[in-house]
């Protein structure tokens, strides 16, 4: 029985239809939502940096923290909207690794996601989370929505 749904966004057009395809799921099974956005840091943030570089990095992490919130906020609302109950996780590093983290921490028994639709020599080359996720060792399913 999937009493918890993780849906991962990221904000884009394939992750929002993932959501709702995982919200029409919810109401259907009667169960609830977990909404996680992985802000993804690039190498170079968890080096030490000159206070230079740090001028620079803050409001490029500032950035992707307000697109994170917002991604989250938007799958939320239609949650409210359906009367689903949901819960939002913000969370930083490598998505993939994060996603399946947070699945298993949060005992869901699904995992929804998006994807971009890539051939599978070009997510090897471009670095498909999704890709990357269903290759992992998880105990958690995952639902592909294409595009």
């Amino acid at each position: 029985m999937i009493s918890k749904i993780l849906v991962p966004t990221d904000g884009s057009k394939s992750a929002q239809r993932a959501a709702r395809y995982a919200i029409d799921l919810a109401k259907q099974l009667k169960c609830a939502i977990i909404i996680l956005s992985v802000i993804d840091n690039p190498t170079i943030m968890d080096r030490p940096v000159s206070d230079n570089v740090h001028q620079i990095l803050e409001p490029v992490e500032d950035y992707l923290r307000k697109a994170a919130e917002d991604a989250v906020r938007e799958i939320k609302g239609i949650c409210d909207e359906n009367g689903i109950q949901s819960t939002v996780l913000l969370t930083a590093g490598q998505p993939s690794e994060e996603i399946a983290k947070e699945a298993e921490s949060a005992n869901a028994d699904l995992i929804v996601m998006g994807s971009h639709g890539r051939s599978a020599l070009a997510a090897v080359f471009l670095g498909s989370v999704t890709s990357s996720l269903i290759h992992k060792e998880t105990k958690t399913p995952v639902l592909i929505v294409r595009r």
